[in-house]
Order: structure tokens, then sequence, then C-alpha cells
């Protein structure tokens, strides 16, 4: 098929446009022009999709059989998308699962949970994915919405638990000790880039997924303490992790703690078994280690883990964590 993908430079879409290929389709994609290389053969239509009309104009143009929107982040760009997009056999779109919130009802979450979101971005996408379901259910607009979980790659940096930052891998290669929030416990899944794509790829032209909701991870879960010393193992070294509450974490202004008050902090188990029965070509397999060994790889190939002794707030932090455990105790 000729299949437009809406992104394709990203996190997810990068492996995406590359299966795309492997597997036969004619792959176009939409985006800034602002990151690259693409592999050879990719067709590229620069441009910014907010400006509507020229985005919408020139999609109609190509008259394309399919699409994958990555970049769909509320639900005037789901509008947009419904327009551009008049007339494809398939249509999926990368939601997610932000959009249940963190109150949960049920365990593991399934796609008929209800939808609780904390943040703009949860809500934001909960009004695309309704933008999408309407459209679906009023005039047959061929769309599937996909919910990933925490899905990490080699263009990212090595997740952790705290914050949305990377010196902490240097720490650990150093023999300093990293914070966790509470006891690490909070039960969380993970999930390679390269295993996600074949979720989007051959949802593509399958009657059964379309109007179909599903919900994207693998079926095991662990704890971030777990995945934290996983991350030992691959770097080579093991430190002490120390557990900080969420309110210290957040009173203490912690760099980019957001998304740990947001997610990584809570329980966050979901059930991929309606996707896992719908796409068979959907079967992650890689360990947690292996995951994790492609995204250090890649992070030290590039030159890409920043110096910790240029950040002094962690070692603040532990230390005060400290001396609280020593007065508790005393």
């Amino acid at each position: 098929m000729r299949v437009c993908v809406v992104g394709g430079t990203g996190n997810i879409s990068t492996p995406i446009v590359k299966l795309l290929q492997e597997v036969g389709h004619e792959v176009t994609v939409f985006n800034r022009g602002q990151r690259g290389p693409l592999p050879a053969g990719v067709k590229v239509i620069t441009g910014d999709r907010k400006q509507r009309a020229v985005f919408e104009a020139a999609m109609q143009a190509q008259h394309f059989e399919a699409a994958i929107d990555m970049i769909c982040f509320d639900a005037e760009d789901a509008r947009s998308t419904v327009r551009a997009f008049a007339g494809a056999r398939h249509v999926v779109h990368c939601s997610t699962v932000c959009t249940y919130g963190v109150q949960y009802d049920w365990f593991p979450v399934t796609e008929d949970h209800p939808l609780r979101p904390i943040s703009d971005y949860g809500r934001n996408k909960v009004a695309a994915d309704r933008v999408f379901m309407e459209a679906f259910y009023r005039d047959g607009f061929p769309v599937t919405i996909i919910k990933p979980t925490t899905t990490f790659g080699p263009q990212w940096s090595l997740l952790r638990q705290i914050a949305w930052e990377a010196s902490w891998v240097d720490r650990v290669r150093k023999g300093k000790p990293i914070a966790v929030c509470g006891d690490g416990r909070a039960l969380h899944q993970w999930l390679l880039v390269d295993e996600a794509a074949p979720a989007f790829v051959f949802t593509l032209g399958r009657e059964r997924c379309l109007g179909q909701i599903y919900n994207m991870m693998k079926s095991e879960s662990g704890t971030w303490a777990d995945y934290h010393r996983t991350a030992m193992q691959v770097i080579g070294r093991e430190v002490e992790l120390v557990g900080v509450p969420l309110d210290t974490l957040l009173a203490a202004k912690v760099p980019n703690v957001e998304i740990c008050r947001d997610i990584f902090s809570h329980n966050s188990i979901y059930s991929p078994a309606r996707l896992l029965r719908d796409v068979p070509e959907f079967r992650p397999r890689l360990s947690l280690e292996a995951s994790i060994a492609r995204v250090y790889e890649a992070m030290c190939r590039e030159q890409r883990v920043p110096d910790s002794d240029l950040e002094t707030w962690e070692d603040r932090l532990i230390a005060a964590q400290r001396r609280v455990g020593a007065q508790t105790l005393a």
C-alpha cells in the first residue's frame, strides 16, 4: 500500500517506517524536516501539520491508501487527520495509556476501563480519540487507535523512575547511589520501540482492526527497582537505591519530576490481550535486559551520557533523605 506516516522520525515512528519498507509498502513521511536521515526510498513531504489547510491539501493530493498518525495530540489535530485522509482504506492513530489516568478499577487495565486522565497530555489524547471514534461510527472513517505504554529506544536516553533525565547512568558508572520513588516497588511495563513497530504496521489493512482500540505493551511487568537493577547489570556496576517519598521529590523540585508524579510513581499494568489476538505479528520477546542494552550501547556510541558531576541535586536529595532516616532511628 501507499502509506503516509505523519511524523516518521520519532522514537516509535522511526522503526515503523523501517518495517513498513521491509514488508513492501511504499512509504512517505510528512514532518517538519528537522530530523533524519530516513531510509533510502522513503519519500518526504515537508510541512507543519498545524497549518491545517496546507497539510490537508497535501495529503489529499497524494491519495494515500493508508496513514499512521504519530503526532496527533488533540481534537483539532484529529479533525484535521480525518479531513486529510478522507478516502483512505485505513488510518492508525497513536494514542496513549495516559488516557486511563492512575485511579484504576481493575488490573490489568483493559480497553473498556473508564478514562480518568490527570495530565493535559492525557486529556487531549482522550479528546482526539473521541473525534476518531465519532468519525468511525458516524461516517465509517476507517480508524484504529493504539495506546502504547512506556516505549523506549535508542533515540532516547535510558529512562529512570523519578525524573526525565539521564545523568543517573553516569552515577551508576561512577558508583554513586541513585534515588527511586518510595521503595521503588511501583509496577510498570516497558517496551523497546523495535518491538512496537509490528503493532502499527500489521494492523494496516486488517478489517477486524477497524474501529478498535488496542493497548500496546508486553504482558510482563516489573518494579522500578527491578528496572534499575537490570540497568546496573547492563552498565556493569551495582549501586545503592535510596528510596525517597514522592512528596519529598516534589518539594525538592527535582528537575522534570512530572513524569514520576503523573505516571512512574503509580502501579501501571495494562492488558495487551486484544492486540495479541488481532495482530499476531505483535509478539514482543526481547528481555528487559536486552532492551536496555540496546539503548545504553547507543548512548555510549553517540556519547550521550551526561556527566553526573555537573549535577548536585541528587547528592543533596540523598543526603537529606539519609538524615531523615537517621533521625527516625534515633
